[in-house]
């Protein structure tokens, strides 16, 4: 790389590795090139091998910085995308941890496809999940929470971290009244516990599914089906904890056994308790915040990895609530009215 500097604007070049596929750095047709000029106040312009930029001397930093970072992500396997690229710029301004070491961060191998971190707070979740006993996602959906924990839950069953995988929510549609409901018991739960059904099929092979299940190796079930047990050499994920009550959060936290790790998901601003009842997974963050060996990871509209309007979509319901709590009368008064 060589540099020049004149009235306030700096000319960089960077030189790709002899080797080194330009397609696969800068998209078919170009298509990365454009997202990346989309998104920085800098001329770019491609010549060979070589990368010349032009801007103010710190927007240039940050296009040189993006290409050597997404030389070595290149370099590791990973296959770049928009997003990817957006997100590599996203993290390059926020100065906090590399994208290459982030986004080449292989979680699990599976299907023909590599479970990976998307984001900074992503990474930082599965490493703490790797370095915690106890490990709460709180973010809002979208994030990973659950995914990214079935994924390691899974790496520890190829591990043999764990003996079985148990995976757990409320099913809170039906006021865990499991009994009144038609049908087989599996025929009463299946609708509350399909999502994690469908992640399990993202990362083992469905024919096998059946078959772990029946040895016991995975359980799926309602949480109300944990009362009573000490869950030993387990990796136990409670989904939509959001739905707890404070009770049912300190009944499945003291399941733990020995050599078990929990992983607890769920996103504190869509809590369906009946009746205003207070939510589990808000009281525990004011009980057990700063206890050695629990952990608590917060995710925001800015790890979701869906369509770019669900982060959007969050970032208005959040200016919503706040500006509902803060004046509620006139918020209120905004409502549009109907027949009653």
């Amino acid at each position: 790389m060589t540099e020049s500097q004149q009235t306030n604007r700096t000319q960089a070049k960077v030189v790709i590795p002899e080797g080194q596929s330009m397609v696969s750095l800068l998209g078919s047709r170009d298509e990365l090139l454009r997202v990346i000029e989309k998104s920085v106040k800098a001329d770019i312009h491609v010549r060979g091998n070589e990368i010349t930029i032009t801007g103010g001397p710190e927007e240039s930093g940050v296009v040189v910085r993006l290409f050597e970072e997404l030389v070595e992500l290149v370099g590791s396997g990973a296959e770049l995308t928009p997003d990817a690229v957006e997100r590599s710029i996203a993290m390059l301004r926020m100065a906090t941890d590399r994208p290459a070491e982030v986004l080449s961060l292989d979680i699990l191998s599976a299907r023909g496809r590599t479970i990976r971190p998307k984001t900074v707070n992503q990474k930082r979740y599965v490493d703490a999940i790797d370095k915690h006993t106890i490990v709460f996602g709180i973010g809002p959906a979208g994030t990973g929470k659950t995914y990214l924990a079935m994924a390691k839950a899974v790496k520890a069953l190829q591990n043999k971290r764990a003996n079985r995988i148990i995976l757990t929510r409320p099913a809170v549609e039906a006021g865990e009244r499991l009994g009144f409901l038609p049908g087989t018991l599996y025929e009463k739960i299946d609708p509350y516990l399909r999502p994690l059904y469908d992640a399990l099929h993202d990362m083992i092979d469905p024919e096998s599914i059946p078959r772990l299940m029946a040895a016991g190796t995975i359980e799926v079930a309602p949480l109300a089906y944990m009362r009573g047990r000490t869950l030993n050499d387990a990796f136990i994920i409670l989904d939509e904890a959001q739905n707890t009550s404070p009770e049912q959060m300190k009944m499945f936290l003291t399941r733990l056994g020995f050599n078990s790790k929990i992983v607890v998901t769920g996103d504190v601003t869509q809590i369906d308790l009946p009746g205003g009842q207070e939510s589990g997974l808000k009281v525990v963050q004011n009980i057990l915040e700063g206890i050695d060996d629990i952990h608590f990871s917060r995710l925001t509209s800015a790890d979701v990895v869906r369509h770019r309007l669900v982060s959007d979509i969050v970032d208005a319901y959040g200016r919503y609530d706040a500006a509902l709590a803060s004046e509620p009368r006139t918020i209120a008064n905004k409502r549009p009215r109907g027949r009653r």
